[in-house]
């Protein structure tokens, strides 16, 4: 997903980006990428750098112009709507799933003849057109998040006397999750740590982990509880008392004290798991580089799904899906959309391309193409895998189908109040259910 990244990595790709119009590979304005070459509007943080380095080696190798914008965390959408209005848009941008994708799809061109729609192993991941004629969107990588964790410092625990729990394969509940991170938070000082968890901060390179992820787990279960697979215009919020408890235990068992988490960053929660200050941290496969490059190694994490105390938690795995869909804007120019075209077949048929996909940024991808040596090696993703190969169903990704990112601004505003003491629960709630009926009420207008 496009989330857990490098601030000051970050900052420094979108200076550029403020400097130059946007960060591209060639001296050539995004004007011209725009007419002849490609126009990347990229929603992921985490890569802007590498993202640039990429498209700089592809005009290296073949010519062709290429411009990446990369959209600061949390401004992808009015970024997105900024970037289509200008006479030169950009040629390949992102949608969040079918109800973004709804918004923007008289800019979605087919793409039934691209390779990165035919490389696909399930062509039933694509978005389509509503007759189901036109495959309009393709899934970038496949990912998955839940709960990373220090592997040397499980085992402090585990080896520690008295622990009630011995094994991570015995961390399979709420009841058990809050068993470990209890002790943990009691015996902290013993074991050489600040807490149990990473700080969970509410700045917004971070605060998706609340309005997004966590807030995910109590929403699918509702939805697999309710068969309900697509946009809703209400919910019930059947799940809440679990969202509270998970809520209050990683505020009680944290590195930060709950009152100081209104400006803590990504970088601060990475920082304290890669220090050795927390055990576990709330995050996903996207994580991996920038745990890399604070000195971990694939053996050093594992991850377990998230616990939050709902009924049949056990027999599910991590929440693994794709959020993040390609789509070639049929409003750039004929030449334009052939040179994306090119580029995406490219990227995931190359060496270069497939390398830096899967190594470099860590991802693993639903192409036929990333086998072998491309095939990722993110530990993250492993420990989903083997979830499912024990027969562990995965938690959907259904925060796609929220109404709107005015909803999930109202909803971590709710669970800071909550957090500090100046609002109740009840504020959350309100957030969660009544709030989402009046987003889906005023996204229905705007569109009518």
């Amino acid at each position: 997903m496009k989330r857990g990244y490098s601030i000051l990595a970050a900052g420094l790709a979108l200076a550029m980006c403020a400097s130059m119009g946007a960060c591209g590979s060639s001296s050539k304005s995004s004007d011209t990428a725009a007419a002849d070459g490609v126009y990347y509007l990229n929603n992921k943080p985490e890569i802007a750098s590498s993202m640039k380095e990429l498209g700089e080696e592809y005009t290296k190798q073949t010519g062709v112009p290429f411009t990446v914008q990369t959209a600061a965390s949390g401004t992808y959408a009015q970024t997105l709507k900024s970037e289509l209005a200008k006479s030169a848009p950009p040629t390949l941008f992102m949608v969040e799933g079918p109800v973004m994708l709804n918004r923007w799809k008289n800019y979605a061109g087919n793409m039934s003849d691209t390779e990165v729609y035919k490389q696909l192993k399930d062509q039933t991941a694509a978005l389509k057109s509503s007759d189901g004629s036109q495959v309009l969107s393709v899934p970038v990588v496949t990912e998955t998040y839940g709960l990373i964790y220090r592997k040397d410092l499980l085992k402090k625990y585990f080896d520690m006397p008295g622990a009630s729990i011995k094994s991570v394969k015995d961390i399979k509940d709420y009841k058990s999750l809050k068993t470990v991170a209890d002790e943990i938070q009691a015996n902290k000082n013993k074991l050489g740590v600040k807490g149990a968890f990473t700080s969970m901060g509410f700045d917004p390179s971070t605060s998706w982990r609340w309005n997004t992820h966590l807030m995910n787990i109590p929403l699918a279960y509702e939805f697999e509880k309710d068969h309900i697979t697509s946009q809703t215009a209400t919910v019930k919020g059947t799940y809440l008392p679990q969202f509270k408890q998970i809520t209050d235990l990683y505020l009680k068992d944290s590195t930060t004290p709950a009152s100081e988490l209104s400006g803590k960053n990504m970088n601060d929660a990475t920082d304290d798991l890669t220090s050795g200050q927390a055990v576990f941290f709330q995050n996903g496969s996207w994580a991996w580089p920038d745990l890399v490059q604070g000195g971990m190694k694939a053996d050093q994490i594992g991850a377990i799904p998230i616990y939050t105390g709902i009924e049949g938690e056990s027999e599910h795995g991590m929440s693994t899906g794709s959020e993040t869909f390609w789509c070639i804007n049929k409003k750039a120019s004929p030449k334009a959309q052939k040179a994306t075209k090119d580029f995406l077949k490219w990227l995931i048929t190359s060496d270069t391309g497939r390398k830096t996909w899967s190594k470099t940024m860590g991802f693993t991808t639903q192409f036929k193409t990333f086998t072998g040596k491309y095939a990722s090696d993110n530990p993250i993703m492993q420990s989903s895998e083997a979830y499912r190969k024990a027969g562990k169903k995965n938690v959907a990704w259904d925060f796609v189908y929220n109404p709107s990112d005015q909803w999930k601004n109202n909803l971590s505003d709710a669970i800071l109040e909550y957090a500090q003491g100046t609002g109740n629960w009840d504020k959350v709630k309100t957030a969660f259910v009544d709030k989402w009926a009046t987003e889906y009420k005023a996204a229905a207008g705007a569109k009518s």
